[in-house]
């Protein structure tokens, strides 16, 4: 089931549908920012799909936040571990539970964010591993790199 939104048409109430954000930006957010952040908080799926630099981080790390209030977690991933390490690194300087795993490095997998590239988490999915429990939002970063 999806909601198809027309993110040139404005979201006046977003304040008022969405008054406790998990996160606060020192920014107003776009149009198809704040329409995430309100079926986030719904508890529904969101894709966002958009060109380079659109904006599309804030989306993944409000779902990150707002996990963090819910005392669930976040599992962020990328297709390569280059991408992995970088995201890890901006997410340390952001959130304070981040972990990271890859196929060479384990850093705190008992964080509330965890980050990882896809292959991981596909495998622990298939095994079925503990770590994923507790789990509320899975954020695929560049999935049209997966095949």
């Amino acid at each position: 089931w999806a909601h198809e939104v027309d993110v040139r048409e404005p979201f006046p109430d977003f304040a008022s549908l969405v008054p406790d954000m998990a996160m606060k930006y020192p920014f107003e957010l776009d149009t198809f920012q704040k329409r995430a952040v309100y079926y986030l908080e719904q508890g529904e799926n969101v894709f966002v799909a958009a060109h380079t630099s659109a904006g599309k981080t804030v989306v993944a790390e409000y779902a990150i936040a707002l996990a963090a209030k819910h005392m669930t977690r976040a599992i962020y991933t990328s297709p390569i571990k280059a991408l992995s390490n970088q995201k890890f690194r901006d997410f340390q300087n952001t959130f304070q539970d981040v972990g990271i795993l890859t196929g060479d490095v384990q850093i705190r997998p008992e964080a509330s964010c965890l980050v990882m590239t896809t292959e991981i988490l596909r495998s622990m999915l298939y095994r079925g591993a503990d770590l994923i429990r507790d789990v509320e939002f899975v954020i695929f970063d560049e999935v049209h790199y997966i095949s």
